[in-house]
């Protein structure tokens, strides 16, 4: 067994505005983990848990959980404090727990009631503890001592990696005899009609923030859906509802561009900006609006790479892949990377892709000028990558992501004998966002007057001429036949041999123009086979590999907006059924997680004889995540739905 195990979330709740989370157990107690048994419970600011244990007691005893609920954005808990009821069988004490996160703060209401003959009195106490750890701590599995609390004159305060924490309960009295466990209390009286109240609240502080929590409030597509017509499956309802709820709470901007939203990629673990993830979840969001695509531009152009600099990946025109706060290590998957880190190969193609949409969509046309000067950088690094044959990556530092499509685990991309591909790297996917981006590259500077720059490779005839290259030489590289009829290959590895799993990669390739319309109803037909399509949506890699196993990250599990592109591409190419097929596995597994879609789930078949009869959970997902939320709009889009 590891020495650490990364925590699991999917029996936690959690309640969260960027960039602030609390998550708990069911019952509302914020638990600090113990030796082999880690958790994420705590509140989380800006990557560091700022408080890892908030217990409650009544009469020195935890209150029984009856239940609880989530509701516009709050977390109710009802338990009973049984110690101190009365006579009889029935509950005549009990104890709501109402907790509420915005930036940068939780605050949390109790209210003590009674059905008792006289006023009941109890002694409530909230202990109290903050480790301060970083996100990667706790996602790795490890654990600190609790730091000791000082007394101030805004409450008990917590400061470690510039970061402040403060409880505020003016009517609590405090009890810092062991100051790395502090104790608030309050001596309560209820009586039949005339409950009791307290509340306290956690405010914290960010010194070096590189994100911070969107102003003002979602957009108002988003907030009129609500009162539009109502769709006819009463699931794909509850799933749009859910979905724009959790991605208001996803809304983030950068401090030096507070006006410019984008959406954090999934809590806890990457409660931040993340190039591929913020760009496909504005590009799904576009049918409500492109608000979320000019602020994800924007802000990604901010950090557009200038230099070359192969410690984070960076290259002129390059679109970044993570921006953290201090640089992330995770020791057991020797990974080591800077605070801003460029090692992607698919963002800087979905950049261009999400823009040309977005003009399309109606984004104003002054927004798009002042991209084009980082559409034309991003064009020349794309157009660079193609006349070397693809767009490919290579680590070279070590310690960076050895995969960087979306797929980024290290054993994402295996033949099918289960045989590990050695890089250079060249996705199939992402020789079709480039292929896009260099046709509509070329429109879009067309259509705004720009000759490109011949030299870059950028002029609309070069970049119309590279992509029809790029499509020749993919239909005789990356095309492969089995049992089951041809399909597209994954990648080709570092000596250009095709990798020969069947993958949901092949789905991102519809409506992109890379395919003919033939080869793109061979891609419709695999998809739809069972070997690919779990019936909760499609499953990462084919059940044919021997790689293949349905908990694997990569390798077998089904990624909510994996699907959400394909089933897109499909409508795009005219394959609606097929299309409709995926969406209903999708809606089923939405409904098997209360419709809050988690990051990922299990591969294992839908109902039926020995079958899962609701999707099992991938027990580390993240949830909410922004991409998997966001394909609830897709598939209301796609069904016709949105009007």
């Amino acid at each position: 067994m590891p020495e650490k195990l990364q925590p699991f979330l999917h029996e936690l709740e959690i309640v969260f505005r960027a960039p602030t989370q609390a998550w708990s157990d069911r019952d509302g107690q914020i638990r600090a983990g113990v030796p082999g048994h880690p958790t994420v419970q705590g509140v989380m600011h800006s990557d560091v848990r700022v408080l890892s244990e908030a217990v409650l007691e009544v009469a020195g005893q935890e209150p029984e959980p009856a239940g609880s609920w989530r509701e516009g954005g709050a977390l109710t808990v009802v338990a009973l404090p049984r110690i101190v009821d009365g006579p009889g069988g029935d509950p005549t004490a009990r104890v709501t727990r109402t907790r509420r996160v915005e930036p940068s703060s939780m605050t949390e209401d109790l209210e003590f009631a009674c059905a008792t003959d006289q006023p009941l009195t109890a002694e409530f106490t909230l202990h109290l503890a903050a480790d301060m750890v970083p996100m990667q701590i706790v996602r790795s599995g490890g654990s600190t001592d609790a730091v000791p609390a000082r007394l101030t004159e805004r409450g008990l305060t917590w400061t470690a990696e510039e970061v402040t924490a403060v409880v505020e309960a003016p009517d609590a009295a405090v009890d810092l005899s062991d100051p790395a466990h502090p104790v608030l209390s309050w001596t309560l009286t209820a009586a039949p009609g005339k409950p009791a109240r307290a509340s306290w609240r956690l405010a914290a502080e960010d010194a070096i923030a590189a994100v911070v929590g969107a102003p003002g409030e979602a957009p108002l597509a988003w907030r009129d859906r609500a009162g539009t017509r109502q769709p006819a499956d009463v699931r794909l309802g509850r799933f749009l509802e859910q979905s724009l709820l959790d991605l208001d709470g996803l809304r983030m901007s950068l401090p030096k561009l507070p006006g410019c939203e984008f959406l954090g990629a999934g809590a806890p673990w990457y409660f931040t900006l993340f190039g591929r993830d913020a760009l496909w979840a504005a590009r799904f969001l576009l049918p409500l609006g492109t608000e979320m695509a000019e602020g994800t531009l924007t802000v990604l152009a901010s950090y557009q790479g200038t230099k070359a600099n192969a410690e984070a990946e960076e290259e002129p025109g390059k679109i970044m892949h993570e921006l953290r706060r201090t640089g992330l290590t995770l020791h057991d998957e020797k990974i080591s990377l800077p605070p801003i880190y460029y090692g992607t190969v698919d963002a800087t193609p979905l950049w261009l892709c999400l823009l040309y949409d977005a003009w399309r969509a109606g984004m104003p046309v002054d927004a798009v000028e002042r991209l084009l000067p980082s559409a034309e950088r991003a064009l020349a690094w794309v157009a660079a990558g193609v006349r070397e044959g693809y767009l490919k990556y290579l680590d070279t530092t070590g310690h960076g992501l050895a995969n960087q499509g979306w797929k980024d685990s290290a054993d994402s991309v295996q033949f099918r004998d289960g045989e590990l591909a050695k890089g250079s790297i060249s996705l199939c996917e992402v020789q079709a966002y480039a292929h896009e981006a260099l046709v509509h590259g070329a429109e879009l500077l067309e259509a705004f007057g720009s000759a490109g720059t011949a030299s870059d490779g950028t002029s609309p005839v070069q970049l119309r001429d590279a992509a029809a290259g790029l499509a020749a030489r993919f239909r005789a590289d990356f095309w492969l036949r089995d049992e089951l009829g041809p399909y597209v290959a994954i990648a080709l590895d570092g000596d250009g041999t095709p990798v020969d799993t069947a993958t949901s990669n092949m789905g991102h390739l519809l409506g992109t123009g890379l395919l003919s319309a033939e080869e793109e109803a061979i891609v419709a037909r695999r998809l739809v086979d069972p070997e690919l399509d779990s019936g909760y949506g499609l499953r990462t890699l084919a059940t044919s590999s021997a790689g293949y196993w349905p908990l694997k990250y990569h390798g077998g599990s089904v990624w909510a907006h994996d699907t959400a592109i394909a089933i897109r591409g499909l409508a795009a190419s005219g394959h609606r059924a097929e299309a409709a097929q995926l969406a209903e596995g999708l809606l089923k597994a939405a409904e098997s997680f209360g419709y809050r879609m988690p990051e990922l789930h299990s591969g294992d078949p839908a109902a039926g004889e020995g079958r899962a009869a609701r999707a099992v959970p991938y027990p580390t997902a993240c949830r909410p995540q922004a991409w998997s939320a966001a394909s609830a709009v897709v598939i209301a889009d796609v069904l016709g739905e949105l009007g």
